[in-house]
């Protein structure tokens, strides 16, 4: 280490790199657990500025495992908690009707809490025939930039952010970790808590990230120019792991289907919605819902890291356990958030143990 670097709050207990909705989540969780933790919280840009400014924020009461299935359950409570307890909130409950051709792998994947029973189509919606449409309940979106910015600010006081502020190199040693910032000062913290996003490949981890296997992919929804009315329902494409969403608060509805487009670069991100990506998108729409189709005049581009299995990863990446991984949580960051920060705080010493998954090594 330079002789020359300042050092900057020598006694942190946790380091948390990465002011989205899992790190801003699981530094709520964090102080909660264990008052007057010593907690900083560190990103390259502004809070929620990254993945989480863009997600579409739509919780769905499914898992494609029984693990995922409980952290679902898991963070659908706390969500609905978390609404109850503070006013203005912006978490925002609406009905859902499903969309399938293999009704029994449907109800395997939702939770029986969704209540899930046979309806019929929007109107606006055209499928095949064989496609059944299923209501349920337990479904809800938000706005999860807004919504960690909440947090943040209640935070604020008792945990410290560094925005703007770059990490450059992450240095385990058996007592701790020393953080080297792009300011030139270093932070020592007890234990660090990664929480990158789609920044897998930063130089200053990447080597740490690689053994997990995750990858990042492009991510695309259009905005589609026509006001929701008050009694519209999300359509969730099931089969197509597809969706159209109302944004009532937005004035508009958005529509994001899977784009496969792998091993991209979040920071490469810059150019919006591809012709490529529009006529994808417009093809499936023009098929299913032909009304909305034309309405389509933008969108949101950004990008998420999968870990391949379906499953968000939470381990440690040091044989020291110093630095613990949160994220890969294939699109799904809002929805398991609340998971994935209980499952973190499970790995971090300063809080207490008790209500962690078990099987959190396994995430």
């Amino acid at each position: 280490m330079s002789s020359t670097r300042r050092s900057e709050l020598a006694d942190i207990d946790v380091a948390i790199v990465g002011a989205g909705i899992i790190g801003c989540v699981t530094a709520w969780q964090l102080v909660a657990r264990v008052p007057g933790s010593r907690v900083v919280v560190l990103d390259r840009d502004i809070i929620a500025s990254g993945a989480t400014r863009r997600s579409a924020g739509l919780h769905f009461p499914r898992g494609g495992s029984e693990q995922v299935r409980r952290m679902s359950a898991y963070s659908q409570q706390y969500y609905e908690r978390l609404a109850r307890s503070w006013t203005g909130m912006p978490i925002h409950p609406v009905p859902m009707v499903v969309l399938t051709a293999d009704p029994v792998r449907l109800h395997e994947s939702y939770l029986a809490e969704a209540g899930l029973r046979r309806t019929a189509l929007p109107s606006f919606v055209r499928l095949s025939d064989g496609i059944e449409a299923w209501r349920g309940d337990g479904c809800q979106y938000a706005d999860v930039a807004a919504l960690t910015q909440q947090l943040a600010a209640k935070l604020r006081g008792s945990v410290q952010f560094y925005e703007g502020t770059r990490v450059t190199q992450l240095t385990p040693d058996p007592d701790g970790v020393t953080v080297s910032l792009g300011t030139g000062a270093d932070l020592r913290a007890g234990q660090v808590l990664l929480a990158p996003g789609p920044w897998l490949a930063d130089p200053a981890w990447s080597y740490l990230t690689a053994p997990l296997g995750a990858r990042v992919k492009k991510v695309v929804a259009l905005h589609i120019e026509q006001a929701p009315s008050i009694d519209d329902d999300v359509v969730v494409f099931e089969d197509q792991d597809a969706f159209l969403l109302p944004l009532f608060e937005r004035g508009h509805w958005l529509f994001s289907y899977t784009c496969r487009e792998w091993d991209v670069r979040p920071d490469e991100l810059t150019t919006g919605l591809s012709a490529r990506n529009l006529d994808e998108a417009l093809t499936y729409l023009r098929r299913h819902a032909p009304a909305l189709a034309g309405r389509c005049v933008g969108g949101r581009v950004f990008c998420d890291a999968y870990s391949g299995d379906g499953e968000p990863r939470v381990r440690y990446l040091d044989p020291d356990r110093r630095l613990v991984f949160a994220g890969a949580a294939n699109g799904s960051g809002y929805r398991l958030a609340p998971a994935i920060a209980r499952a973190a705080c499970g790995l971090l010493d300063v809080s207490t143990r008790q209500g962690a998954f078990r099987d959190h090594q396994h995430l």
